[in-house]
């Protein structure tokens, strides 16, 4: 992996982390690269100087490690999903935060938000007696599996703060 400093048309700086240097390019040619802070915006890499160890010291710059796992969600108030931790945010690349906030607009945007009876709504519409549509809320992991087991799709979503947050 490669990390890249980046900076969108709007001068927000951030970093990000890709494969190698042809996907950032190719990324960046569909309009997949975008600023954590203002969303789509033309965003390029910036002058980086690489760490070049002397002969016979390892390299003080850890900068081309791989970052971190994110960690699980924690609690948020309602009515809103649970958040990732602080921590999680920090450490996860700047260009997966984006394409997470982005979907977190799309859903929001396009469904409906029935907060802790999600596991009931779910089954409702899968049994037809409630409006089928697009919803999003919590479940515990008991009962997403017994939704599961039911032959009920659904997916666990990593909850970003707001680009705008």
């Amino acid at each position: 992996m490669i990390r890249y400093e980046l900076r969108c048309d709007q001068a927000h700086e951030f970093d990000g982390w890709f494969k190698d240097s042809a996907a950032f390019d190719k990324l960046a040619a569909i309009g997949l690269v975008e600023c954590p802070q203002c969303g789509p915006a033309k965003v390029a890499k910036r002058l980086m100087a690489p760490a070049i160890p002397k002969k016979g010291r390892p390299a003080r710059n850890t900068k081309t490690e791989a970052p971190p796992a994110p960690v699980a969600e924690a609690p948020a108030p309602p009515p809103s999903p649970p958040a990732l931790p602080a921590a999680a945010l920090a450490a996860m690349p700047a260009e997966l935060r984006a394409m997470l906030q982005h979907m977190r607009t799309e859903v929001e945007k396009n469904c409906d938000y029935v907060g802790a009876d999600f596991a009931e709504e779910a089954r409702k519409i899968h049994q037809g007696e409630a409006e089928a549509r697009g919803i999003f809320g919590e479940a515990t992991e008991d009962e997403a599996e017994a939704l599961r087991d039911e032959g009920i799709d659904i997916a666990r979503i990593p909850w970003v703060p707001p680009s705008d947050a």
